[in-house]
């Protein structure tokens, strides 16, 4: 285990780390927040014209895109894969309401 400080320094720089990690979060919220913006227009569209709520293809593609971007970025692109099938599966949901 790290040794304990109660250098201030540190309880400072900690809480600069925390404040960022906090920015860094409420910008992922706003961004997911306009990406369904868009992906509920796409439900709409899709249930105007009948069309099926998910496309398997383009689902491939993205997550083989996003995999690649996270590998660019030095994020684990398992992880990123994950996130991307996350918020996949809760827009076919969405395009599925939007269908009844």
């Amino acid at each position: 285990m790290g040794r304990v400080s109660d250098d201030s320094s540190v309880t400072e720089e900690l809480g600069r780390i925390r404040a960022s990690i906090d920015n860094i979060d409420a910008a992922l919220v706003h961004l997911l927040a306009e990406r369904f913006k868009h992906t509920q227009r796409v439900g709409r569209l899709k249930a105007d014209h009948d069309l099926p709520p998910s496309d398997p293809d383009r689902e491939a593609r993205q997550i083989t895109r996003l995999r690649s971007l996270a590998v660019d970025a030095d994020l684990d692109p398992t992880f990123a894969e994950k996130f991307l099938t996350f918020v996949i599966d809760e827009v076919i949901r969405h395009h599925e309401e939007a269908r009844r």
